[in-house]
């Protein structure tokens, strides 16, 4: 009954919330998950989860940590959007790392992505208020960040304070909008 049911309707949406450390990406995924009403799946969480029962673990930039995490990302992203559930998922996205785990997902879900941009004073001060265990924010250097190119639809937003464009073109985009209007096609 579930299979029948899942293959008459159409393919989930799969919602990349991106941007290097500071951009704002976790808080729009939360707020972009609530306002579309489907489930936020945030890499840095998981990483914070997993590292819990870590005594002692000193975070770096590509560790074994960070890989097992980087599965167990992509490998839930997997689970949901192939069960035909729609997902926010965020995480820095970087082309050259990231391509690898996102390219599978294409053919199971509608891929979009949103760039989260803000200047790199603003970055550099959230990543600095930051108390996370799990990650090394402080090793890393501005201006290395290398967005994701899928060629699917993108929008940017800039979240120095707020959005903009405001949550509600986001989430129009989202559901079927294109990245300059906002509205649904």
């Amino acid at each position: 009954m579930l299979s029948a049911l899942v293959g008459s309707v159409s393919a989930p949406t799969l919602v990349l919330v991106s941007g290097p450390p500071g951009s704002g990406k976790t808080t729009l995924a939360h707020a972009l998950a609530s306002a579309v009403g489907c489930p936020a799946v945030c890499r840095d969480e998981i990483k914070e989860g997993m590292v819990h029962g870590i005594p002692d673990y000193v975070p770096a930039l590509g560790d074994d940590v960070a890989w097992r995490v980087y599965e167990t990302f992509f490998a839930t992203l997997r689970l949901l959007v192939a069960a035909g559930v729609t997902v926010v998922a965020e995480a820095a996205f970087q082309d050259r790392l990231w391509r690898r785990g996102v390219e599978p997902l294409l053919p199971l879900a509608e891929v979009k992505v949103v760039q989260c941009q803000v200047g790199a004073d603003v970055a550099a001060r959230r990543v600095s208020g930051r108390r996370r265990s799990a990650h090394a924010d402080g090793q890393w250097v501005v201006g290395e960040f290398e967005r994701v190119a899928l060629g699917v639809p993108e929008i940017r937003v800039d979240t120095t304070d707020g959005y903009v464009p405001g949550i509600a073109a986001i989430v129009g985009f989202v559901n079927g909008g294109d990245a300059t209007s906002g509205g649904r096609r």
